[in-house]
């Protein structure tokens, strides 16, 4: 079974890579960074190593690599492939859409075309769903109507944390122990095949919104606050009494949202809290604060994990004091090698306060969760 990974970073290779080699697919990489593309063809394997206190290893095998911007290459393995993959950041999946509509064309030219799973494993709510708007934005109607015969975008939730490297060998990828990747199960076509680690579900939603409003927003939250304390790594920052409250007050809230939302069993979701506050505090794991923390103004957006967690929540008459201070401490975050805080910092300090949370968060001035951001935010100085 052949699988086409597009992005060659460290999710790619220590998440998804990772488990499609176990699998039995041999897997072609897609990336731009030529370097990453020529070791991975001459060497045809690289190895991962867990943070955990053996430091298991495992090599991955037989796989290649593909410039992405070779367009006909990229076409052909797309044409050929058994399943497409994605880990490259929401942003980049408008860039990659063209090849991969184009290997869509080709593929069915073929008379009985093969059925092809295009999943967008990113940190986003309906990730493949809006590939999918990509790609057929480079499909004319009659190849878009034959595209819905044969080829599904099924949407996902994908959960691994894997920090900035500092490896002599630049394939090599650390990673936590813990990986989940949930799959929308009702949307596959008959054949699909399994993959170890890949849990398929009937209703995805869920799935993606515990994920996003516990792992990410906990996160972010301890990046945030543990930002402005001065510490260098999330693991530094929860060993700090005030920020670990922070997180778990934080997503205390979001979990009484999801509660409520979705009927997940209360003692469970605690349980769960817990455990993704313990892959945080892993000391094996050297998580950085501005890693995690990096572009503000998109974890600040109205669909984002911490805005619209916060939103959802009052409007079920809940409390949002702690996800308003973490959005705060986002509003906060000045660091100045990262253009999206360079930039939230020029808002602030142009027009003010309030016009800066209408405009990143959508929420007006009169809003409830506005002025507690707002509150929050004076309160933090």
């Amino acid at each position: 079974m052949k699988a086409v990974q597009f992005g060659a970073g460290n999710i790619g290779r220590g998440f998804i890579g990772l488990l499609l080699s176990r699998s039995g697919f041999a897997v072609s990489f897609v990336d731009v960074n030529e370097n990453l593309v020529n070791l991975l063809n001459a060497r045809k394997q690289y190895e991962v190593i867990l943070a955990n206190a053996a430091s298991d290893a495992a090599t991955v095998r037989q796989v290649a690599a593909i410039n992405g911007n070779d367009i006909d290459q990229v076409t052909r393995a797309v044409a050929e492939a058994d399943l497409v993959t994605t880990a490259v950041g929401l942003p980049v999946l408008k860039a990659i859409a063209a090849g991969i509509a184009s290997g869509i064309e080709l593929r069915l030219q073929s008379s009985i075309p093969a059925p092809l799973h295009i999943i967008a494993c990113e940190n986003a709510i309906g990730g493949s769903t809006q590939l999918k708007a990509h790609v057929y934005s480079h499909l004319s109607a009659e190849y878009q109507q034959l595209a819905d015969r044969f080829i599904r975008f099924p949407d996902a939730a994908v959960d691994r944390i894997v920090p900035l490297q500092h490896h002599d060998d630049p394939l090599m990828v650390t990673v936590e122990p813990f990986h989940e990747w949930v799959v929308d199960g009702s949307s596959l076509l008959e054949g699909f095949p399994v993959i170890e680690g890949m849990h398929l579900v009937s209703h995805l939603e869920p799935y993606i919104e515990r994920k996003l409003f516990t792992v990410n927003t906990g996160h972010c939250c301890a990046a945030y606050h543990g930002y402005l304390r001065g510490y260098a790594t999330i693991q530094q920052a929860m060993k700090d009494e005030a920020v670990q409250s922070e997180v778990r007050n934080t997503l205390q809230e979001t979990g009484a949202m999801l509660i409520r939302k979705y009927g997940f069993d209360e003692q469970e979701h605690m349980d769960y809290i817990s455990s993704i506050m313990a892959r945080f505090i892993n000391p094996y794991l050297m998580d950085e604060v501005v890693r995690v923390g990096r572009s503000p103004v998109r974890k600040l957006s109205p669909d984002d994990r911490l805005i619209r967690p916060a939103l959802a929540a009052h409007a079920l008459g809940l409390e949002v004091a702690h996800l308003a201070r973490a959005a705060a401490a986002a509003l906060r975050f000045n660091y100045k090698e990262d253009p999206e805080a360079v930039q939230l910092q020029e808002s602030l300090a142009r027009y003010g306060l309030h016009p800066t949370i209408t405009t990143y968060t959508g929420i007006p001035e009169t809003h409830f969760v506005h002025q507690e951001i707002a509150r929050h935010y004076e309160a933090l100085n």
